[in-house]
This record gives structure tokens, sequence and C-alpha cells, in this order.
């Protein structure tokens, strides 16, 4: 796993979103981006997170961040668990790993005893230029909008 590091610059990516529109890094330039990758859409600690964010969101758009939200659920998944759960921002659906391997968050993961590859819950804080002001790798669930808003 080849995670990006802060100071590094974000790769150049183009994915889905819940809707099927294409979302573009070059979309959010000239803005701070939080970009976080949960594992999978619907599940405790996932929506946990994701609510935080939402429940924040006026705090953090208040601070100069737009949020995306990236798992390897399918368009409808993402469609749903957005809706079920009225996010404002978008969900990348991210099936063929491009934004995935781009942040070098997938890799070998332990669960109930068992290994497996999977999405690393990590957070990116990019800047206006696209470089990775800092890294969330202990992301707090509860936390998390307190988390990138002391940063």
């Amino acid at each position: 796993m080849n995670t990006l590091k802060e100071g590094a610059k974000v790769p150049d990516f183009s994915a889905k979103d819940q809707d099927g529109n294409t979302i573009n890094l070059s979309d959010y330039k000239g803005k701070k981006l939080v970009v976080f990758f949960y594992p999978r859409a619907n599940t405790p600690t996932c929506t946990t997170e994701a609510c935080n964010l939402r429940d924040h969101y006026k705090e953090l758009q208040d601070s100069g961040y737009e949020i995306l939200g990236v798992s390897e659920d399918s368009q409808r998944k993402q469609s749903n668990f957005k809706k079920k759960f009225d996010f404002p921002y978008p969900l990348l659906a991210d099936e063929d790993h491009t934004v995935i391997e781009a942040f070098g968050v997938w890799g070998p993961k332990k669960f109930m005893g068992r290994e497996f590859d999977g999405i690393h819950r990590t957070t990116f804080v990019i800047d206006e230029n696209g470089v990775v002001e800092r890294v969330i790798d202990k992301v707090k669930a509860k936390e998390h909008a307190a988390q990138i808003l002391e940063g």
C-alpha cells in the first residue's frame, strides 16, 4: 500500500458519483477538499462517519472545505446511501478502484480474525493547489468533522 503523504500532489482523477455525474479533481481547483474513504456504504461505522460530516457540513463549508466520499460500492448503493441519510456531498462509486489506487488506500486489513484486502478508512485534506495538507488515518467516526477542523 503506497498511501499519499503530506506534501504530495494528488494525481488528477475522474470517477462517477452516485448519480452518474463525472467528478474530476480539477473541479475543485482553488478550493480546499476533504476526500474521505470508507469501506462500505450502509455499514454502522461508515454511516456514523458520513453522518458526522453531514451534521457538521455547514461548519466545514464555512471553513472553506468541499467534501467527497469514496468507496468501491456501486452507483446504486451510493445513491441509496446518500438518499437514506440525506448527505449534502457527492459519493464516488469507485468500482474500478481508480481513485482508491490513486490515493493508495487499498491493502491488507484484519477484521474479526481474518485477513483480506480492502479500503483503509482514511481521510485526506487537500489544499487549493491539489496538494495533501493532512492525512487522517486514525479516523474517529463520531468526531470526524472535529478531526478535520482542528487541523
